[in-house]
């Protein structure tokens, strides 16, 4: 229970239908205060506290779980890490994957319980993971990584449910959390300042902003993991480019402190390799080449595409061109709603 209202309705929907329920809040900070504060959180005091109202207000057990230093090492230190490879993570799928269905699941089964239930915007039918019947909050991307074993004790009550149906539902349930904003951006950096928090750890290491299709140095920057690929705002070039039109950024080289720009045209890829793939779907590993969807980022656009794997790496090959694909992203897979599986993006032309 984040504190939030889709676990709040999720967790009295479930007690409703007669299962045995016991709430449970993750503290993620050793710190609190070094998290959100407010609506915007999903890591403080004040979620703690209306978790427990919550839970108050459903009848059921109560009990606050300190995950702070796994999350630090599996989240936090991830990110950083990745950044620093000049790669884009995404840590709320990191988090799903080594927090919430890893590190939590195994302790309830380790206390006997049989699932954990989330708020996540997701269904599973017969164990097959598929995208909400609410298209604008849809969150079965960032449940793509899970397994077959993590799907098999997991529970999602809000799957056929409009977000403007939770709110209504939590309301006349007398749940305090109903009108409660959702929270946005990194949890874990207070300010949402995501270049100043890598800065913070990192340091300052100034590097060249290279045009693509001149090779001149159009600029300076304090470190390339403080940018992303498809990036067109904070470049700080210093002379605009000789078409006039706006630079985007095209590459992040770590080891040479990098960072190319170039026009929008430039970022269009057609190919993408992914490695370490997980198969969840119902279809398990394909054998041959697959016809099917692909999402590279959360909420964004769906390709058509054909899937191949070979060895331990998929290849992707897009119908049409695909701009901002960014390594260290996750490429979901998908059979209409249903999640055949997905693997973290390493490359694309």
């Amino acid at each position: 229970m984040s504190g939030g209202v889709d676990s709040a309705v999720a967790a009295a929907r479930i007690a409703e239908a007669g299962h045995d329920v016991t709430g449970v809040h993750l503290a993620l900070s050793a710190n609190p205060q070094s998290y959100r504060t407010g609506a915007r959180g999903c890591c403080t005091i004040e979620d703690s506290r209306d978790a427990r109202r919550a839970a108050d207000v459903i009848g059921i057990p109560f009990y606050i779980w300190d995950m702070a230093e796994r999350f630090h090492r599996d989240v936090v230190e991830d990110f950083v890490s990745e950044y620093a490879a000049g790669r884009t993570p995404n840590p709320c799928l990191r988090c799903n994957e080594k927090i919430k269905f890893e590190a939590v699941l195994d302790r309830a089964v380790a206390l006997g319980f049989d699932a954990v239930a989330t708020g996540h915007h997701a269904r599973l039918a017969d164990g097959v993971l598929r995208r909400s019947a609410d298209p604008d909050k849809d969150q079965s991307y960032v449940l793509g990584v899970l397994t077959r074993d993590q799907l098999s004790r997991a529970i999602f009550p809000l799957g056929d449910s409009t977000k403007a149906q939770v709110r209504r539902e939590a309301a006349e349930r007398g749940l305090t959390v109903a009108d409660k904003p959702d929270s946005h951006d990194v949890c874990f950096i207070a300010d949402g300042d995501t270049r100043g928090f890598l800065a913070g750890r990192l340091g300052a290491d100034e590097g060249p902003i290279v045009d693509a299709l001149t090779g001149d140095v159009v600029g300076t920057h304090q470190g390339a993991y403080g940018f992303t690929v498809g990036q067109r705002k904070g470049l700080h070039i210093d002379r605009p480019a000789q078409d006039g039109r706006p630079r985007y950024v095209l590459s992040i080289e770590p080891v040479s402190n990098t960072v190319t720009v170039g026009p929008r045209s430039a970022l269009e890829v057609r190919s993408i390799s992914a490695v370490r793939p997980v198969w969840n779907g119902p279809i398990g590993e394909p054998r041959e080449p697959l016809d099917c969807t692909v999402q590279l980022r959360a909420h964004g656009e769906v390709y058509g595409c054909r899937a191949q794997v070979s060895g331990d790496t998929l290849h992707i090959e897009l119908d049409g061109a695909a701009t901002g694909v960014a390594a260290g992203q996750a490429a979901v897979l998908y059979a209409g709603d249903a999640v055949i599986g997905s693997a973290t993006i390493s490359g694309a032309v």
